[in-house]
């Protein structure tokens, strides 16, 4: 992969982070739940940060950042994703939202996978990373509402 290719992949990377920047400020707009607006927001300013990361690294080229390793327990891998309604239930929304991360973290993997250049490679794992973290924490809080009779 040469340089051109990475920032050709950083631009669509940040285009699909400003996706997902809209999408969940779109829920958050649309939820009536107050929890789950807050949430919703939360990530919506994730997902800058992640543009904004993305955004240095087309600035200064394959610097590493280094993020802490988070378990990916699929807990709601298998579900099937809910309509986005406006009376959307808070665990409906967050089947949505880990879809979602799901699938930034399995495109930032594929690019990892794809990547010959070893600096490029640790850049996109570590946004992986970052995506499972997010994934991960929004399977908490699943687990915790989906299944509260388990506490």
């Amino acid at each position: 992969m040469n340089q051109d290719e990475f920032k050709k992949i950083l631009f669509h990377a940040i285009s699909q982070e400003v996706e997902a920047f809209t999408f969940y400020n779109a829920v958050a707009d649309r939820a009536k739940d107050a929890n789950l607006k807050s949430l919703f927001k939360d990530l919506a300013q994730e997902e800058d940060k992640h543009k904004r990361t993305l955004e240095g690294y087309l600035k200064k080229g394959s610097e590493i950042i280094h993020f802490a390793e988070s378990a990916d327990y699929k807990v709601a891998d298998a579900l099937p994703t809910p309509p986005l309604t406006p009376d959307l239930k808070p665990v409906e929304g967050l089947v949505i939202a880990i879809k979602k991360e799901l699938e930034a973290m399995q495109m930032y993997t594929q690019l990892a996978k794809a990547s010959a250049d070893a600096a490029q490679k640790g850049i996109f794992l570590e946004l992986a990373s970052m995506e499972r973290g997010h994934k991960s924490k929004l399977e908490d809080i699943y687990t915790n509402m989906a299944f509260p009779e388990a506490w």
